[in-house]
């Protein structure tokens, strides 16, 4: 990894289609620290909340692309009741949502129509 291009290899590759196994990736990490934050309660231990969230803030960046939704959900659960509320799975959801909406339609689409036309002429 070079110097140059740090923040991207940090923040992954913008990912154009998101496979199953990433979706489901990124919502097992997003439960499990949702999980984990509630376990260690409203007061958490010292810096164990931030650590999980730096880290699940990463792993969602690889995983499903960074999002700006990324950014507000790291800043809510550095309040400290807040952080138990599931904010990371439901931005995960979010996210997913958004992507699924903007992505176009895979080639080679078997359930797609198309309509050919020959032009004529009329005389």
């Amino acid at each position: 990894m070079g110097w140059s291009n740090w923040a991207g290899e940090l923040m992954g590759r913008p990912v154009s289609v998101l496979a199953r196994s990433r979706i489901r990736a990124a919502y097992g990490t997003a439960i499990a620290v949702d999980v984990l934050q509630l376990a260690l309660g409203p007061f958490g231990w010292v810096f164990a909340d931030e650590i999980l969230d730096v880290v699940a803030m990463l792993v969602m960046s690889r995983l499903i692309g960074f999002h700006p939704l990324l950014l507000p959900t790291f800043v809510i659960e550095l309040v400290p009741v807040a952080d138990l509320l599931p904010t990371w799975t439901g931005c995960v959801a979010l996210v997913v949502a958004l992507r699924r909406k903007q992505a176009p339609p895979p080639a080679g689409d078997d359930d797609a129509v198309t309509i050919d036309v020959k032009p004529t002429s009329v005389s």
